[in-house]
């Protein structure tokens, strides 16, 4: 019984890890920006707004991870109210399909993470260089929206 569902199995796999790892990167980057910009706001209330909005940069990836699982679902018929029948081969494809936003959002997350908070820094010291600060977690993201884009592309190529 378990070999016919099979293919479904690796394909919902795919859309888990999709979730759960870009999920839990923004998790911890959002964590570790969290605690700078905690500090900030303990010296200085009227830096919030600027700390926020970089403590929420590295949450992208868990949205981005969603998006795929989502696309992912939708794909295999979850979430129009049947499930396809799948062989093991095309939910091997759609796993792999979902690889690079699960593996890179979970790395980027954590990375962006750590340089909004150093940016946070910057904003603590110098808040008029706020621009330039938000430019160094922005770069960051640009592997997320890269992996975002080739776990989408993939997902959708894939023959059903």
């Amino acid at each position: 019984m378990i070999l016919q569902n099979l293919g479904i199995v690796y394909a919902l796999l795919g859309a888990a890890l999709a979730v759960f790892l870009a999920g839990s990167g923004s998790a911890i980057g959002v964590g570790i920006a969290g605690r700078a910009a905690a500090g900030v706001v303990t010296e200085d209330p009227s830096k919030f707004a600027k700390v926020l909005i970089m403590q929420l940069l590295p949450g992208t990836q868990g949205i981005y991870g969603l998006l795929v699982g989502f696309i992912t679902l939708s794909k295999v018929g979850l979430l129009g109210g049947g499930a396809a029948e799948l062989d093991v081969q095309t939910g091997l494809l759609i796993l792999s399909a979902c690889l690079p936003i699960a593996v890179a959002g979970l790395i980027s997350a954590i990375a962006q993470g750590k340089t909004a908070a150093a940016s946070i820094g910057i904003v603590a010291k110098k808040p008029e260089q706020f621009g330039k600060a938000m430019l160094f977690p922005a770069m960051v993201e640009t592997y997320a929206i890269l992996a975002l884009l080739i776990s989408i592309l993939a997902v959708s190529a894939i023959q059903v």
